[in-house]
């Protein structure tokens, strides 16, 4: 499994892709999924598109459907796995055979959701038992629900850590670069490992806005100001990147670095930290146990910053399930999305934020509750405005160029000052909010 197969790190916050979906969807507009009242009401045969081609091939999702029809009997599940899951999705939504069950593709604009897909009930009503229904309600009504949810942070080596004699969470982006700087001088360890080459862990770190401000509004400020203004999440975060490897604090040559050899490599203490996600957690302790070093020593911390004395971290959805708009077994198909929210155990066997908000946290946030993290999930109301503004201003806080472009600045591969290079991002954001009249 990598990246791509596990999470999207969140899907949710991918850019859209610049071409939408043309559909067939507006005969069908406003249609609702009704959850049936008994399980075994439910009836027909659906077919569920979906990403994880992995737990396909091995059975997993077999599985699960079996457990699924054991309450639910008249209800025959099939399952579709596409490895392209974005691009042929996008294909197959200019038509009106895009499968029963299907995750909400970056492609679709929030505002097309109602479209392309039956509401699942309302925002009011489901809100009060889900966390990340912000990210697909328009108009009050949900139209996805995510299975899983994810939060930012740094993995790193223990060991490595303790032998660069640091026990403690650093505090601030200043202690963490002497962090650094201490497993550099004290171990054999490259201290921070930017998978640059691989690319999309780069945008991992738009996933530390909202953590650093620990303000639940990070994603409409995003929207009305600069993501680049003195003290923002964005400038602190894209500043921290730059000094790590402006110090010499990351792998000697960005270019060739490896997304799936750097597992075993955090595993075996030659890489000490990255940034990266809760979902990482598992794999990386995946690659321990295959390298025959201990799991445990896989860490996992915030990003080092506090409000009144305190570590923020932001939540965010995987892909939201949802119910084609088209579908003949609309109601089976919304049994099946409750279902695998709430009783499959998915989240669980992932070892992942649960979207049920009464669900406890998972073992590997558990270091987060005992040091009083606190997590926050942010109000996307302005995210569709937010990924508008992204598209125009062409700077991609979605996607990995632009840090790419940070990173080759910082290790002098690119000419000019990084003040001057953020200063580009904030005017380009703000003529791109002029031209879009927001």
């Amino acid at each position: 499994m990598n990246r791509r197969t596990v999470l999207t790190g969140s899907i949710a916050v991918l850019a859209l892709l610049a071409s939408a979906c043309t559909g067939t969807g507006g005969a069908s507009r406003g249609a609702d999924a009704e959850a049936p009242d008994d399980p075994s009401e439910a009836k027909g045969s659906i077919t569920v598109l979906t990403h994880r081609t992995d737990l396909v091939q091995d059975g997993t999702m077999d599985a699960y459907a079996a457990e699924f029809n054991k309450t639910h009997p008249g209800v025959k599940v099939e399952f579709d796995a596409l490895t392209d899951y974005e691009g042929e999705v996008k294909i197959r939504m200019n038509t009106e055979n895009y499968g029963d069950v299907l995750m909400i593709p970056a492609v679709v604009e929030k505002k097309d959701y109602p479209k392309f897909f039956a509401s699942l009930g309302s925002q009011a009503e489901l809100g009060e038992k889900y966390r990340f229904t912000d990210y697909s309600t328009v108009d009050g009504k949900v139209y996805g629900q995510s299975s899983i949810g994810v939060v930012p942070g740094f993995l790193y080596n223990k060991k490595v850590w303790e032998r660069a004699g640091v026990t403690d969470w650093p505090t601030t982006p200043a202690r963490f670069l002497d962090d650094l700087r201490a497993v550099k001088s004290r171990t054999d360890a490259v201290p921070y490992y930017t998978n640059f080459k691989d690319m999309w862990p780069l945008t991992q770190w738009t996933n530390v806005n909202g953590s650093v401000s620990c303000d639940t509004g990070a994603t409409t400020r995003l929207a009305e100001g600069d993501p680049w203004a003195d003290g923002a999440d964005l400038r602190v975060a894209d500043t921290l990147l730059h000094d790590i490897v402006r110090g010499g604090l990351a792998e000697k040559d960005p270019t060739t670095t490896n997304w799936e050899a750097s597992k075993p490599k955090l595993a075996k203490g030659e890489i000490a930290t990255m940034w990266l996600g809760s979902w990482a957690v598992v794999q990386m302790r995946d690659a321990a146990k295959q390298a025959g070093t201990d799991p445990d020593d896989i860490g996992f911390m915030p990003f080092p910053a506090q409000r009144d004395g305190a570590f923020c971290a932001v939540t965010s959805p995987d892909y939201q399930q949802a119910v084609n708009v088209h579908s003949d077994h609309k109601t089976a198909a919304r049994a099946w999305i409750d279902w695998f929210t709430d009783e499959s155990g998915y989240a669980e066997a992932n070892l992942a934020l649960s979207p049920l908000k009464d669900d406890p946290l998972p073992e590997i946030l558990r270091p987060y509750q005992d040091a009083g993290v606190e997590l926050i999930d942010l109000d996307d109301t302005k995210g569709a405005e937010v990924k508008s503004l992204d598209n125009s201003s062409e700077v991609g806080i979605y996607k990995p160029d632009y840090r790419q472009d940070l990173v080759d600045l910082a290790r002098g591969a690119r000419e000019g000052g990084l003040d001057d290079f953020l200063d580009d991002l904030g005017t380009r954001w703000a003529e791109a909010r002029t031209s879009l009249g927001s």
